[in-house]
């Protein structure tokens, strides 16, 4: 989505803070998805002012941070980037279902959005052409991510307006 095509943000939104936690494992791969992230907020109006980055040693340590983040009540929305490949010493759609399942009940129990960009590749090997592929399509995870993340906002003031009035 361009910007020419999105809508504009209200102030409210705008004005929320965002939390971003990334996982260091595959930073050259998932430092993308947060570079691409904050350029769209930037693009769309958002004030990147407003975001604060975490990192964590790997996916796996995702939950635990955004659940603190979360009970902290100084963000409107998480979002978590990380990259999950078979090591070969165990399945790694494991680790990929552990932290995905912990995300949702996390943002269920909170009732604040956590918007994922775990990324859990069927076949990944440490080569060039695998690597340069995964750079770029957390580049379009990002863009993604903070778009959904900015919608996700924009929808939950506007149902947060509708039970005020």
């Amino acid at each position: 989505m361009n910007q020419s095509t999105s809508p504009q943000l209200s102030a409210q939104t705008r004005a929320q803070r965002i939390a971003f936690i990334r996982a260091e494992w595959h930073d050259d791969i998932v430092g993308n998805c947060h570079s691409a992230f904050v350029e769209r907020l930037h693009e769309r109006g958002f004030d990147t002012a407003q975001l604060e980055t975490f990192s964590v040693p790997g996916v796996f340590e995702i939950p635990l941070q955004a659940k603190l983040l979360a009970k902290s009540g100084r963000y409107a929305a998480i979002v978590a980037s990380g990259f999950v490949v078979d090591g070969g010493i165990y399945r790694h759609d494991f680790v990929s279902t552990a932290v995905i399942d912990a995300m949702m009940a996390l943002q269920m129990e909170q009732e604040i959005p956590v918007i994922s960009a775990v990324l859990t590749p069927h076949h990944f090997h440490e080569h060039e052409a695998h690597t340069a592929f995964f750079r770029e399509h957390f580049l379009s995870k990002g863009a993604e991510a903070a778009e959904a993340c900015l919608a996700t906002l924009e929808n939950l003031n506007q149902v947060r307006k509708l039970s005020v009035d």
